[in-house]
């Protein structure tokens, strides 16, 4: 196919919207916000790019194809997560966001995932244990973390970021201690350093750790490293449950000794 040739004025435009918006978001907006103004001048030039009739293979062979079966994909995971739970595939829960500098207070945001517990409750109408309630289809989309595929949607929206601490409960805000809260000064991330060095196999504490360590160093080079290091994890399909639990028993503060029945939740 023939292609049509961009006129420059058009390339130098995309190319100043694009370094403007790196530069806005380097020097007057927190780092973790860079994947927006990306985000923003690769949809302006796939704009200018469609309106002058201009089309590249790999764009519609690649790219396009890339998004056909990200796409199908959700779908199938929506079809058989429908079936599989009995109703709704998808998992909401309010979670804390970032501070706000001016209230000091976390925004909290809503997190979607798909489900992997089913609702089964006991004769009482209570919820069963997350081990009776998480059937091998879940298991497959924990060990895969295709259950988190929705939260690029919290992405896209401003909630997340795609790499920073895990968003937890919004309970836990009051149990952490001021250093374990600082956690909550950049955006929480679709992965973080946490989840490349144990995921949900070390304690809370340890995790808490690796989240405040990477407040304090954060960097692109880092962030890209992270990322590597979550396809690595996932591929071994490392650290996916808690000691003696199917998912990770619940944070009852630093100063509190561990129930002797561990609560699970899901995080």
């Amino acid at each position: 196919m023939n292609a049509k040739k961009i006129p420059m004025w058009q390339v130098l435009m995309v190319m100043a919207f694009t370094i403007a918006s790196l530069c806005y978001s380097m020097f007057f907006t927190p780092y973790q916000e860079l994947h927006i103004p990306l985000i923003a001048s690769a949809i302006f030039a796939a704009i200018v790019a469609v309106a002058n009739g201009y089309k590249w293979s790999f764009l519609e062979e690649g790219i396009i194809a890339s998004i056909n079966r990200s796409m199908q994909a959700m779908l199938i995971l929506m079809i058989v997560g429908a079936v599989d739970m009995g109703g709704n595939p998808f998992f909401t829960q309010m979670r804390p966001g970032k501070i706000n500098k001016k209230t000091g207070k976390e925004k909290i945001f809503k997190l979607i995932k798909f489900r992997t517990m089913s609702n089964k409750k006991d004769e009482n109408g209570k919820l069963l244990p997350d081990k009776d309630r998480l059937n091998k289809y879940g298991r497959f989309l924990r060990s895969t973390s295709l259950d988190e595929l929705p939260e690029l949607i919290n992405i896209l929206l401003g909630h997340m970021s795609i790499v920073g601490p895990r968003p937890l409960l919004v309970k836990y805000i009051e149990r952490y201690t001021p250093e374990q809260r600082r956690r909550h000064e950049v955006r929480p991330g679709f992965t973080g350093l946490a989840q490349i060095n144990g995921r949900n196999a070390i304690s809370w504490e340890q995790k808490f750790e690796y989240d405040v360590k990477y407040v304090d160093n954060i960097t692109f080079i880092g962030d890209i490293k992270i990322i590597f290091g979550t396809v690595k994890t996932v591929l071994k399909r490392e650290g996916i449950s808690g000691e003696n639990a199917a998912t990770m028993y619940e944070f009852m503060g630093t100063a509190a000794a561990e129930p002797a029945a561990k609560e699970e939740v899901t995080n």
